[in-house]
């Protein structure tokens, strides 16, 4: 067999297993600790899905897991909150990058000056601070 086939057929076994059950999931985690009665919408998007609209009370979470692709996941995501959900803040929420992870975890933890990230048992540090969103009048 020549080298293009043999690469070609370890990339296909190396697919195939990052998408298998083989390995654990990967895992986003978002948690609102805003004040009482302060809404947070949570709207991601993946290399494959738009994961839609997710409203959480304060004190509730929403999670979701994947297996990471061979060729780079990427999970994008705005959260929304405050009245009329003003305050918004849209990141990454998930970087694959070249090293593939196994049963990886990143909590994001919505609080009243911003969101906080940690994905292990570090205490969160503050990433991203709150948005306004900027309202132009039309003529």
């Amino acid at each position: 067999m020549n080298r293009l086939s043999c690469f070609l057929i370890v990339i296909a076994l190396c697919a195939e297993l990052s998408n298998g059950a083989l390995f654990p999931k990967d895992s986003v985690h978002f948690n609102n600790s805003l004040q009482p009665n302060n809404i947070l919408k949570v709207h991601c998007i993946t290399d494959e899905d738009d994961l839609g609209d997710h409203l959480l009370n304060p004190g509730q979470t929403y999670d979701f897991s994947f297996h990471e692709s061979v060729f780079r996941t990427e999970v994008n995501c705005g959260l929304w909150q405050g009245p009329g959900f003003k305050y918004y803040a849209l990141f990454r929420a998930y970087d694959g990058g070249v090293i593939l992870h196994f049963g990886k975890n990143n909590f994001w933890d919505a609080r009243e000056d911003g969101i906080y990230f940690t994905h292990d048992s570090t205490p969160p540090t503050l990433k991203y601070r709150w948005a306004a969103h900027v309202l132009t009048p039309t003529h």
